[in-house]
This record gives C-alpha cells, sequence and structure tokens, in this order.
C-alpha cells in the first residue's frame, strides 16, 4: 500500500484535507501524519503489555531520529490488536517504508518533523506509563494542558512553521501570532477528541479530567462511570475550553491567504464545532455513548467547505456564531 492509500484509509477527512495543499506543503504535511498515526497505533496496540508498548515506542521514536534499525518485523506482533483498523495494521506493516520517505525529505523538512514527533512521542510515553492499574485521573488542569500540547499543540506549531516557509503570501499576520493561534487550535482539537471519547476513556481506566477539580465536586475517577450531575458542571467548562480552541483555528484560518491552504485548515475545526454541538446535546449521555457526527453530514460539510473555498466573510460569520 502506498502512502496516499495508507493516508486515505486511516483518515478519510483529513486525507482530503492533505490533498488541497499545494504540492510542496502535501509531502511532509502527509508524511508527518502518517508518522504520527503510527506511533499513536503503537501506543494502542493492546496485543502486548504496556512495557512492551513503550519499548517499541521508543524505539519507533528513535527511528524517527536517525537513531534505530528497521524494525517492521518487530511492529508485527502489534497487529490484531482489538479494535485495531485495516488501515492501522497496514500502517504498522509499513512502518520502515514511511521512516524511508522521512529520510528522502529535504533537509529542513526532515528537522521539523523530527521536532514534531519527539514531542508527540513524548507525549505518548506519557500516556502509556500513566494510566497503570485501577481507574485515575490526571492531577490538575495543568497536566491536562501540557498533554493536549504535547499531542496536539505542537502540530499547530509544526503547521505554521512549514506554511511561513513553503507557502507564498501565507498570511499578514506575524508568525509569533500564527504559532500561538495554531497550537491553541490544537489543543482544542485534542479537548473536542477528549469530550467525545471521555466514556470509553473511563472504561479503559483513563481519566483527562482533573482530579482536584473532581475532588471539589466531591468525585472520584470511578464515580464517572456512573454519569453523576455533579460532573456536569466540570464537563461543561472543559466544552468551554474545547470552544476556545476551535474559535483560535477558526481566527488562525481566517488570516490565511491562499484558499487551498484556508480550506485544508479549516476543516478539522468544521467538523470539531459540530461535534462540540452533539456533546452539549448529548449531556452526561456522552459518557455512555460515543458522541459522533455521522459521516453523511461530514462529507456535507466538506464538499461545501471545498466548493465555496472557505470563503473568510464565511468564515467569519461562523466564528461569530460560535
Amino acid at each position: 500500500m502506498n502512502e496516499r492509500e495508507l493516508l486515505k484509509s486511516v483518515s478519510r477527512s483529513f486525507y482530503i484535507s492533505i490533498r488541497l495543499l499545494p504540492k510542496a506543503l502535501r509531502e511532509p504535511v502527509a508524511l508527518g501524519y502518517l508518522l504520527a498515526r503510527t506511533s499513536d497505533t503503537i501506543a494502542d496496540g493492546t496485543a502486548v503489555d504496556v512495557e512492551n508498548r513503550i519499548e517499541l515506542l521508543d524505539r519507533f521514536a528513535r527511528a524517527i531520529a536517525g537513531k534505530e534499525q528497521a524494525m517492521g518485523n518487530d511492529l508485527a506482533q502489534l497487529c490484531g490488536s482489538p479494535g485495531m483498523t485495516d488501515g492501522e495494521n497496514a500502517l504498522l506493516g509499513s512502518a520502515d517504508e514511511i521512516l524511508q520517505s522521512l529520510q528522502n525529505l529535504l533537509p529542513e523538512d526532515q528537522r521539523d518533523l523530527r521536532e514534531l514527533l519527539a514531542i508527540i512521542t513524548r507525549g505518548q510515553r506519557q500516556d502509556l506509563t500513566r494510566w497503570k492499574g485501577q481507574l485515575s485521573a490526571l492531577a490538575n488542569a495543568e497536566e491536562l494542558r501540557e498533554y493536549i500540547y504535547l499531542v496536539a499543540g505542537c502540530v499547530g506549531e509544526f503547521w505554521t512553521r512549514v506554511c511561513f516557509r513553503k507557502v507564498q503570501s501565507f498570511t499578514a499576520r506575524e508568525e509569533p501570532d500564527m504559532l500561538e493561534l495554531g497550537a491553541n487550535y490544537g489543543r482544542g482539537l485534542q479537548l473536542v477528541n477528549i469530550l467525545r471519547d471521555v466514556g470509553s476513556d473511563l472504561r479503559a481506566g483513563r481519566c483527562y479530567f482533573p482530579e482536584d477539580e473532581l475532588r471539589d465536586a466531591g468525585l472520584a475517577p470511578a464515580d464517572l462511570l456512573n454519569a453523576p450531575a455533579a460532573f456536569l458542571p466540570i464537563y461543561q467548562r472543559w466544552i468551554v475550553g474545547a470552544r476556545a480552541g476551535l474559535d483560535a483555528g477558526l481566527e488562525y484560518s481566517i488570516a490565511i491567504n491562499p484558499p487551498r491552504v484556508r480550506v485544508a485548515t479549516v476543516l478539522p475545526a468544521m467538523i470539531g464545532v459540530r461535534t462540540l454541538e452533539l456533546i452539549e446535546q448529548s449531556g452526561l449521555e456522552a459518557l455512555r455513548t460515543r458522541v459522533k457526527v455521522p459521516r453523511s453530514e461530514v462529507s456535507g460539510m466538506i464538499a461545501s467547505t471545498t466548493i465555496t473555498l472557505a470563503s473568510q466573510s464565511r468564515l467569519r460569520r461562523a466564528r461569530a456564531k460560535l
């Protein structure tokens, strides 16, 4: 399976976003996604125990840095893990080819991707070492903010640096402003994932909501499995935080000049906004049933956004509603 097919098999919406990008951006961004998705698949590969996954993740991180030999055969033990898709299995089987593609990039693209993946794999490793034994929670909001930066906020910064290097007249805004907006955008998208997946995370022994906030509400992480009413204000506060991150994403996208890059950038925010709407409508039911935007609705959203090339005036109206 080539990289284009791999990308399509593990992310339909992001695959479309990448296809919209100019050629100079397409290769490093697509490869960055495949590398991050491979490391995430390693972390989630429950066919082997946590200690083995940590070792494999560390080796994959060293391979990205150019300090480890081919390891595709070792990743085969993760294939067939419960919940793993055919695309993810193919991704593990293609790890060495993906790593070789990294070696073939321009030096500055290799540098940016290695810096990005060093941060992401650090966050994934923290996740693996943190959740052991009985259900537990992050200690406080600072731990949650650090985590969402490590696995997603840094992606917004990477996107910004690559665009400033490769896209002519990318934006009239200063790079530090866009770096901050991009990081906040990534954080917001990851918060949407946490809010959407809260029930399945709890059942897997993970609670990303701060323990001190739960304690102040008279709750322990295990209590959330019963969807107590006392949790709703905490849940709603983090919905507000996710909404602020998506607002940063819309502001970021509005500032982008080339229409195709603007479309590719804003699509995740549009899907995230709709996901938050469904989460709010579900309330605490989201702890029992995973909220998901229907595939048909996502397709319509992609088509609509692509046809209009995400006009800046339309995005401003969407931001005002948010």
